[in-house]
């Protein structure tokens, strides 16, 4: 049974959180159990500390194993310093806060921390996707996963851009997962289209595939799932059960907190992009969050000085393909098709919906432009267009009724009202 603690109309006390975490594991079984909490890393608002200091109350002296694991995707690895930060413990002493706790990164980039699980078939994938995919797809995931007794998600729910809303069986895939259905869930989101599929309740293609990838993990599967009020450590409410019902009660519970409605397009967005993100491939959520509610012809632009590069991890692939639309792909597969498929999606969520033919070529929907360290050169040569965040005056741009200026932008999803 899930368990649910708070509503979209409250804030929760440090207290009743800490009360209510405690003696929903107390009351589970856990004695004498390998545990492996996976959590998210520094680009998701999350109360982590004291949140896993409840957990470590609840756990440490009860099971054999416990495990701290921050559920990375193909995100780029933590230093110790960052871990010191996101954990809340003195660099290089993590034991002061959490004793006997094993805190790692989900090493994607080594093959052999991953271990498969099966295979979902290709008339699987056929059935779930529509028909857009048919290929098995191998699931592959962090072994202290499947070695442990007891996997436990602790982060928090959002709309999101491949899958509907964030969250729940998403920590262990991408979380800590293999390229496989890394590359596959989010081409398929591509497919179906970030505007048509973010901030969409209930089971999306992605998020089944997804689900069906969980079902063959070997541990059991628990989850905290957190309606987080965005940019700050407050909680609206905290859901406990496994990870799909604890992740469909908060998503229920997020889709009240975390949608803005407008009753009309607007001609131009200003997306004042979050600190948290630091380079280009997660400063793009202040594209995905807002595509909905701009005009034909209307304009993005990313304000994020902080950005420095596009990807530590895939800025090589970016730089080769460039952003486009999804048509621009598909009707030409066969050049594209032996590329990374999160990186295809990836360029088609932040460049918009449009389309794309031999004869007269690429035609997106709106403009979208960086306002980043990113040089004009490279800006261009990616498809996109450049302005100067120094020639960016935020209180001009909220003058002009034209113009939505969003601030901390990146969690929040805009729609229109229908």
């Amino acid at each position: 049974m899930t368990r649910i603690l708070g509503s979209a109309r409250e804030i929760l006390a440090p207290k009743d959180i800490d009360t209510f975490i405690r003696a929903t594991l107390d009351a589970d079984d856990y004695t004498g159990k390998r545990v492996c909490v996976l959590v998210p890393d520094a680009t998701r608002s999350c109360p982590l500390p004291p949140l896993l200091d409840s957990v470590h109350a609840a756990l440490h002296g009860r099971v054999t194993e416990l495990t701290f694991m921050v559920a990375l995707g193909t995100h780029p690895a933590m230093t110790e310093p960052q871990l010191a930060a996101l954990f809340g413990y003195p660099p290089g002493n993590s034991e002061q806060r959490y004793p006997g706790v094993t805190i790692r990164n989900h090493e994607w980039w080594q093959p052999e921390m991953l271990v498969s699980v099966g295979t979902i078939l290709g008339a699987e994938l056929a059935e779930l996707s529509d028909g857009r995919l048919s290929d098995p797809v191998e699931v592959r995931l962090n072994r202290a996963v499947v070695e442990c007794d007891v996997t436990l998600v602790v982060g928090p729910v959002f709309p999101h851009e491949v899958v509907g809303f964030s969250g729940g069986n998403k920590y262990l895939f991408p979380g800590v997962a293999g390229q496989e259905v890394i590359n596959v869930s989010h081409w398929l989101g591509a497919l179906i289209t970030s505007a048509e599929i973010i901030g969409a309740r209930g089971i999306t293609p992605v998020r089944e595939l997804i689900n069906r990838a969980a079902a063959r993990v070997p541990s059991e599967l628990r989850c905290f799932s957190l309606v987080v009020e965005s940019g700050t450590t407050d909680l609206h409410a905290i859901t406990y059960g496994g990870t799909h019902d604890a992740w469909a009660a908060a998503a229920d519970i997020t889709a009240e907190v975390d949608v803005r409605y407008l009753d009309a397009p607007v001609r131009r967005v200003l997306s004042l992009v979050s600190d948290r993100y630091d380079e280009l491939w997660t400063a793009a959520k202040g594209m995905y969050k807002v595509e909905p509610v701009v005009a034909d012809s209307g304009q993005v632009v990313l304000y994020a000085p902080q950005v420095t590069e596009i990807s530590r991890t895939h800025g090589a692939a970016i730089t080769e393909v460039g952003y486009h639309c999804r048509d621009y792909f598909v009707r030409q597969w066969d050049r594209f098709k032996d590329l990374p498929w999160g990186v295809l999606a990836h360029s088609t969520h932040l460049r918009g919906s449009g389309s794309y033919d031999d004869a007269t070529g690429e035609h997106c929907r709106i403009e979208v432009t960086l306002a980043t360290q990113i040089n004009a050169e490279t800006t261009r040569a990616l498809g996109l267009s450049y302005l100067d965040p120094r020639s960016i005056d935020i209180n001009e741009w909220e003058r002009d009724p034209h113009t939505l200026v969003v601030p901390n932008a990146g969690e929040i999803l805009y729609k229109l009202r229908r």
